[in-house]
């Protein structure tokens, strides 16, 4: 029977969208979500192309990867209307990765990362995630926006680095385009010039069709006429640099060793971290959108990682919830995952109908969407708000957008989650609070006590210390502290816990301590108001022994009766 509930909670926890959307599935829903599918489909687009292309790998690997983790994100995942693709937050991450180790790296990193994120859905770290603190996902972004504004600076002025590769990191690569400024292509500057405004404006008149797909066909057509009419074959295009393949490839499974492993893993750590970030972020803005259910952060987890372990064997980039796209999916009424998948579907007839005219896209153009993409991304509007916030927020907002321009996005994740768990650390530690109480006991409006009286008179010899708050490794020093403070030995001491909600293995360490130093002092130890959890950490220790399970009462009042017991059979002794 326990075996049949334990797999009937596991079904409800893990089951995906899609299938719970099938229940009430009709015509008029299937409506909306196709015509929500196909205007995805527009938009993805253009940002699948732009974001292959800066990645470092080929533009048709973008919009694979958007046909595929775009499928199974809806397929699998936990959100009703979550659009699954590449985005501009793994192009740091991924054009460095296939710098240093090759697409080869770049597959077997991803595939890491994918089973990274099935875990974490396993074993329900969903919520844990959303715990990172503000300011630290401000910073990867703002960040992240910056490097992206940085990689296209070469293909909006046409610099040409006379056969120098442009170097990896940030400041490297401003020095190099400093350094060949001269070689300015006004051309390729018009081009980009005209693609922002045309995407800027284009919201004005067309609210329908973005302007990054309007922008890229206007400009595509007059940069063709141009090189075939006017001569003009400065202009660099799609064509130029890659050859595009119009078709699905067959899956390749990697050859993986522990050597890859572990060169990659702190890569592929980056990639789950940010991927998770990420989709949930996306995920929980969306309900705060459509309202209704909320997504399951496990079950989205979960495909976020299959879709990362999958998509790698066709080609294709690390994938993640796209809020933008996610977004546009809602307004157009979008409202189960099958708009989603419908989204992968029109990818795949563009992919292999109309893939052969992406060539004559200019790279200024593109140059131009993702200057668009990293200004959305930089929530500069944010990043000085904070600025009114706490000086530890401003310090680690600062700290993790530096490591992420400066350096690199590994180093950011590995602080910035390090910074998480300090922060993490030092408010819990500043909330929870340490108080001795004698003679008397004020327990008015306290839900522990039932009796009449309000004010319990403590016995002579009896000192109350009330832990308000976790009783951990942070806390256990504070703890001490207290004691050393009051100096005086009391005959007992009772340790009210009602309001400690767990106790991790230094706080048992310290509170043994405590019990033992207290026996040689002749001092009895008593507990009160042990919580559930609590109390089983407690019973695994050496404490019940030391102190008697007599002496760890369930409320203040039986504590102190228990006291009144002891120094009573004490006086006759």
């Amino acid at each position: 029977m326990k075996n049949k509930q334990r797999l009937e909670n596991i079904r409800k926890d893990f089951t995906p969208q899609f299938f719970i959307s099938l229940k009430t599935y009709d015509k008029n829903k299937f409506v909306k979500d196709l015509m929500a599918g196909l205007i995805v489909g527009i938009v993805a687009l253009p940002l699948a192309l732009a974001f292959g292309i800066a990645s470092g790998v080929s533009p048709e690997q973008g919009i694979i990867t958007a046909i595929i983790a775009g499928f199974i994100v809806s397929f699998l995942g936990g959100s009703r209307v979550q659009i699954g693709g590449p985005t501009g937050a793994f192009i740091v991450i991924v054009y460095g990765v296939v710098q240093t180790h090759g697409i080869k790296g770049l597959i077997i990193a991803t595939i890491i990362a994918g089973i990274m994120l099935v875990l974490m859905g396993i074993f329900k770290l969903g919520k844990i995630i959303k715990f990172i603190p503000y300011p630290i996902i401000v910073g990867f972004t703002s960040g992240i926006a910056v490097t992206i504004f940085t990689t296209q600076i070469a293909d909006i002025f046409g610099l040409n680095f006379g056969g120098e590769k442009a170097p990896g990191d940030f400041i490297g690569k401003w020095i190099m385009y400093f350094k060949h400024f001269d070689t300015i292509n006004w051309w390729n500057t018009l081009v980009s010039i005209i693609s922002l405004l045309i995407i800027v404006f284009t919201p004005r008149f067309i609210k329908k069709v973005p302007g990054s797909l309007v922008s890229i066909i206007l400009v595509t057509i007059g940069v063709y006429l141009l090189k075939t009419y006017a001569g003009i074959d400065s202009i660099d295009t799609i064509g130029d640099r890659f050859k595009i393949n119009a078709a699905l490839p067959e899956a390749e499974i990697p050859n993986i060793d522990m050597a890859a492993i572990t060169d990659l893993l702190p890569v592929a750590i980056t990639i789950a971290m940010l991927g998770a970030i990420e989709s949930l972020l996306s995920a929980t803005v969306a309900d705060g959108v459509i309202g209704g259910e909320k997504h399951n952060s496990n079950t989205e987890l979960i495909a976020q990682g299959v879709a990362n372990i999958v998509t790698p064997l066709f080609g294709g980039i690390p994938a993640t919830g796209a809020i933008a796209r996610t977004m546009t999916n809602i307004n157009n009424g979008g409202r189960t995952p099958i708009a989603g998948i419908v989204h992968a579907i029109v990818l795949l007839l563009i992919l292999l109908l109309l893939m052969p005219l992406a060539q004559y896209i200019p790279m200024a153009c593109l140059a131009g969407v993702l200057v668009i993409v990293s200004y959305n991304m930089s929530e500069w509007r944010t990043f000085k708000a904070l600025f009114k916030n706490q000086k530890s927020d401003v310090a680690v907002l600062l700290i993790t957008f530096f490591l992420t321009v400066i350096f690199d996005l590994t180093v950011a994740i590995e602080v910035g989650l390090l910074l998480a768990v300090v922060l993490f650390l030092k408010r819990i530690n500043e909330v929870t609070h340490v108080s001795i109480i004698k003679n008397q006991l004020d327990l008015t409006n306290e839900s522990e006590y039932t009796q009449d009286d309000e004010i319990l008179i403590l016995p002579d010899g009896v000192e109350v210390y009330e832990i308000d708050g976790p009783f951990f490794f942070g806390i256990a020093n504070k703890f001490e502290e207290s004691m050393r403070i009051i100096g005086d030995k009391s005959k007992i001491r009772i340790i009210r816990m009602r309001k400690v909600p767990f106790i991790d293995s230094t706080g048992l360490y310290n509170l043994e301590s405590l019990c033992k130093k207290s026996m040689k002092d002749e001092i009895q130890v008593i507990l009160s108001g042990v919580r559930e959890k609590v109390h089983q950490m407690i019973e695994s220790s050496k404490i019940p022994a030391m102190i008697g399970e007599e002496n760890i009462c369930d409320n203040i009042n039986q504590a102190i009766a228990r006291s009144k017991e002891i120094l009573n059979s004490a006086t006759k002794k």
